[in-house]
């Protein structure tokens, strides 16, 4: 017969299994790509709010991705660091962090999606109606479209999760190196049947509002293109329209191999490996996309690079 340990605020993460000749290769992996994650992001971040020119609806709504690729590794990678020099036995968390990590962590995804459907809106304003983008995109409505990304991903996640927390706990165990809204309500005995049904209803709702927005708005830019004759307004489209969609199908493909691979349980090392690919492969390479296609971002830092060359030898 099972034992059960009633709403204990100690759980034990089962976290990555890696053999003690793995252990130090990804320990410097993930060390690196954290610290790359929060140097790019938040370097892109400050060079955007401290350079006048940057001062742009484009970069300004850009921030907010950044801001929570930043957010979202930095509760989850710390912690997966710390637990591969610990025991599997010797995982403990609290049912707290536990909560803030999942919270953490959902807030993570939802963002995403929530941000990058603003800034296909952006897009679509710039390149259908230019002549209106600055009457249309002002700095209200850039604040608007901040608070809607992120206040729509706070209420859809606190439900998530207040659902989840109502649960009484029997169980201790957490079979992910981090915690999430699934890994806590397996943790009850009771009924999640309401879970599931918000849970999916949930995913269905985001993923159909984000990927009929991104069609529907690049399937007016395609049309505006096409009927345009302006080869500055195609070259223009093209350039930023290219990033922002390599950004959301990095950031769908990477989401859409973690859920496929929760449905099957015989590949839970690979579901536990893609479910820290998805924090980290974003949010290192969002900055270097958007980096290295914008030109205005590009002329920024090297006239800062030139400025640094420069200053030694006065």
């Amino acid at each position: 017969m099972e034992n059960y340990t009633y709403n204990s605020l100690t759980l034990q993460l089962e976290g990555l299994r890696i053999t003690k000749t793995n252990k130090y290769p990804v320990f410097l992996f993930l060390l690196l790509a954290y610290v790359f994650i929060i140097i790019t992001n938040v370097g892109i971040v400050l060079l955007i709010w401290t350079e006048r020119s940057l001062h742009q609806p484009m970069y300004l709504l850009f921030c907010n991705l950044s801001i929570n690729d930043v957010m979202g590794n930095s509760l989850l990678i710390p912690r997966a660091l710390i637990d591969i020099y610990v025991p599997p036995s010797k995982r403990f968390i609290h049912y707290y962090e536990c909560v803030m990590q999942a919270f953490t962590s959902h807030m993570f995804g939802t963002n995403a999606h929530t941000v990058l459907m603003i800034m296909a809106f952006d897009r679509y304003v710039a390149i259908c109606n230019p002549l209106r983008y600055t009457t249309i995109m002002t700095d209200k409505m850039v604040i608007k479209l901040t608070v809607s990304a992120w206040g729509v991903a706070f209420v859809l996640v606190g439900i998530l999760l207040g659902l989840t927390i109502r649960l009484n706990r029997c169980r201790t165990l957490i079979t992910n190196p981090y915690c999430d809204n699934a890994s806590l309500f397996k943790l009850s005995c009771e009924r999640v049947v309401i879970n599931n049904i918000y849970g999916l209803t949930f995913t269905v709702v985001l993923l159909s509002s984000s990927i009929g927005s991104i069609i529907l708005t690049y399937s007016k830019i395609t049309a505006s293109c096409l009927t345009s004759k302006s080869k500055s307004l195609n070259s223009k489209a093209l350039k930023t329209c290219s990033t922002h969609l390599c950004l959301y199908l990095l950031m769908l493909l990477s989401g859409m191999i973690v859920i496929i691979l929760h449905r099957f349980p015989q590949y839970a090392e690979y579901g536990k490996i893609s479910g820290l690919l998805f924090h980290i492969v974003p949010g290192g390479l969002n900055p270097i996309i958007y980096g290295l296609q914008s030109q205005e971002i590009h002329k920024c830092l090297s006239n800062i690079l030139h400025l640094r060359k420069i200053k030694p030898l006065l």
